[in-house]
């Protein structure tokens, strides 16, 4: 989320204004903490030579098909002249900028990255579908001068194992691997790279090889605070993906039920549950998202993977995924957790008990909340995860 001294001047604020009965600064305070992440950019640079496959790359990681609207342009020719954005189609603070190769264009590494913007972006992943040339090294090392991070991609590696299969009478997809790493890295290495990390990927096949490791070390090396827009930006490429976004909303419960027990102090009955649910519409529209799981995003992973869309849908469960989210729904869903519907109930009565209403009321609001999302959190989880394997199945039997 936020780096600790940052989060710990926020939870300090948050505290001091309750302490105080300063319910407004407390809610503005909650939200500030919640939307500082919300708006937390990601600029992530994608070069390398023409023809490379940074386009598809740049395609796969939004989770969209190379012939959807909004998606990169492909080609065997260099179709990326000037410097593209590209925003995540669900997390628009997440941009990928699709830069012209740089043996396409005049200028040196320095000049290039003058060029290009170096300062707005947060690394630069180079890709090359063959061995990495002078141009990329040079381009490494002037990136690694101005004091930023870059990271290999070897792409295409599909089209290498399929190739090999043919030509080879014992193939064994290990041993291509092995073979086509230690290239590119002898290749680094030689041209002044010092202990070079390859990461071999396929666009097609994100959910093989290296782009998970890639992940790891993006999540490692990024600054705390902008690790989380790299998670929800991630496709659902494995099980541990859809479990850290999981954990990754999880750690903000609490906050979304501070807001609701500092709504539940005010002496106005209806207000607490007329806040709290539209609180949770926000909150249960950003899980659906975040997993994938609203119709645009199912549509897309029907599409690139095969799977039919129907069969995707077949194995959700829970009542808030692919539909719009709304205050009728929620309060649907609340009812029918037959504890939390109990706890609402006790939380308005409790606010007409001279004294010790309102405090009452305030620590039924926090716990109820809590518990809701909780719920309907561990319900959206499973059906990511069931989505995930149903898709899965569907690739490993053909």
């Amino acid at each position: 989320m936020e780096n600790p001294s940052e989060l710990d001047s926020f939870t300090g604020e948050i505290k001091e204004a309750l302490q105080n009965n300063n319910q407004s600064l407390a809610a503005t305070k909650i939200q500030e903490l919640l939307d500082k992440e919300k708006n937390t950019r990601l600029d992530i640079a994608i070069t390398g030579e023409s023809g490379s496959g940074k386009s598809t790359f740049v395609n796969a990681f939004r989770g969209i098909d190379n012939k959807d609207e909004g998606a990169a342009p492909t080609g065997c020719v260099e179709t990326t002249t000037e410097v593209t954005p590209y925003p995540h189609p669900n997390y628009p603070n997440v941009t990928f900028w699709d830069l012209p190769g740089i043996g396409t264009t005049r200028f040196p590494a320095d000049k290039y990255l003058k060029h290009v913007g170096f300062e707005r972006f947060d690394f630069f992943i180079i890709i090359s579908d063959t061995r990495f040339r002078e141009n990329d090294v040079k381009l490494a090392q002037e990136i690694q001068r101005m004091g930023k991070r870059f990271y290999f991609v070897r792409s295409k590696i599909d089209n290498d194992l399929r190739a090999e299969e043919r030509s080879q009478r014992d193939f064994s997809e290990e041993r291509t691997l092995i073979k086509i790493r230690e290239n590119c890295v002898q290749g680094l290495t030689q041209q002044g790279i010092v202990a070079p990390q390859v990461f071999l990927v396929s666009s097609f096949e994100l959910g093989r090889h290296d782009f998970s490791v890639l992940h790891e070390t993006l999540e490692r090396e990024l600054p705390e605070h902008k690790r989380n827009a790299l998670l929800m930006a991630m496709p659902n490429i494995n099980l541990e993906i859809i479990n850290k976004k999981k954990k990754g909303f999880k750690a903000k419960i609490k906050y979304f039920a501070l807001l609701s027990a500092v709504v539940a102090s005010a002496p106005v009955p209806g207000l607490s549950i007329a806040c709290d649910v539209a609180l949770l519409v926000g909150v249960v529209t950003k899980y659906v998202i975040g997993f994938g799981l609203d119709i645009p995003s199912l549509q897309r992973l029907a599409k690139s993977t095969g799977v039919p869309f129907k069969d995707l849908m077949a194995v959700i469960i829970s009542p808030v995924a692919t539909t719009k989210v709304t205050s009728d729904l929620i309060l649907k869903v609340i009812t029918s957790f037959s504890t939390t519907a109990v706890l609402m109930a006790a939380e308005e009565v409790s606010r007409f008990i001279p004294i010790f209403g309102i405090p009452a009321s305030v620590a039924l609001s926090f716990i109820t909340t809590k518990i809701i999302l909780n719920n309907i959190l561990s319900m959206l989880a499973e059906d990511a995860e069931n989505v995930f394997k149903r898709a899965l199945k569907m690739n490993t039997s053909v």
